[in-house]
This record gives structure tokens, sequence and C-alpha cells, in this order.
């Protein structure tokens, strides 16, 4: 379809298409499609006892408590880490933290109460710098993982987190019917 009308001027469908309200529209969708995930998320561990968050009922040794605070580091890496550039300091008397390993089983020893905290305050934080980034804004900061490319933009990260959150509420979802026979979404 041209640009332009054969009266020479211009065509309104294709205007619309390029447009900034058209990809605004898309970038508010994926912040959407992020929210929704990590509302899964918590519906999916809502009201689960204190025991089954820490007991682990799949072979690889993964807790309820485990994969919620990993999301909510994963929250943080991405969108203040990554997104921002900000350089993570650890909490007083864990400066002696083993690095991050992507094959160990995610368990925490904290109360839910505490780890939901944790998740709620990530992605609060997550979404006030996506409120001032737009997602077309490349990356400060870097993901670092050797052999892996750094993302281009911060769209690439939004689409990364709704594919890990999506992908890790359906594990909460098993683990959360190993428990105790609720099932999710």
């Amino acid at each position: 379809m041209p640009l332009l009308t054969p009266a020479g001027t211009l065509n309104p469908r294709k205007v619309a298409m390029t447009s900034n309200r058209n990809q605004e529209a898309e970038d508010q969708a994926l912040r959407d499609f992020l929210a929704h995930q990590r509302g899964v998320v918590l519906s999916i561990v809502a009201e689960l006892d204190e025991d089954s968050w820490h007991r682990p009922v799949v072979p690889s040794g993964w807790t309820v408590a485990g994969l919620v605070e990993h999301l909510g580091g994963a929250e943080w890496h991405w969108f203040q880490g990554v997104v921002t550039g900000k350089r993570p300091e650890p909490p007083p008397g864990d400066e002696d933290l083993t690095p991050y390993d992507p094959t160990a089983a995610f368990v925490c020893d904290e109360p839910s109460a505490d780890i939901i905290e944790f998740y709620r305050e990530q992605c609060a934080s997550s979404d006030a710098v996506l409120a001032v980034t737009p997602l077309s804004a490349r990356p400060r900061g870097r993901h670092g993982v050797p052999g892996e490319a750094e993302p281009p933009d911060v769209r690439w990260v939004v689409l990364h987190m709704i594919e890990e959150t999506a992908r890790h509420a359906g594990h909460a979802d098993l683990l959360r019917e190993a428990a105790d026979g609720t099932v999710g979404e």
C-alpha cells in the first residue's frame, strides 16, 4: 500500500500503521502480559501452607519458596541490573555468597510472607523502570553470560521476562498440585 494516494495526499491507513500510537499499544500489551503472568504466579501460591512452600516435591529439589524467590531475583537482574545498569549490593553478612548456579535447585528458607513481599517489591521496581524507559531503548547494563548475546533493547528484556515468568508459573502450578492437589489456571 503506497504512503501517498493517487491524489498526492497521505494514505491514513499507511500512516496509522507506522504511528507511535500503534507501537505504544503494542508496548502496553507486553507490559500487560508480564503483569498477568506475575499475577498468575501469585495466585498459584496463594493460601499455600508454610510447610508446602519449603518442601521439595519434584526430583530436582525445587520448592515453591525457591521458585518465587528466583523470580524476584530475575526481576531485579533484568530490570535493575541489565536495563538500568545498577550493580547488586549483597545484603549485610552475605558478601561471600556463591555465584548463581542455573543448575542448582531453587530453594529458599525465608518465610513465605517475606518471599511474596520481596517478589512484589521487585515487580514494582521493574514497573517503575518500565514507566520511564521506552521499550526501544538499549539496556545500560549487561546480562554478562559468556557466549550469550546481550539484549538489543528493553523490549527483548520484557519478552524474556514474560517467557521466564510464564515458564516458572507452569513449574509453580505443578509444585502446587504435587504439594496439596490444588490445580491452577
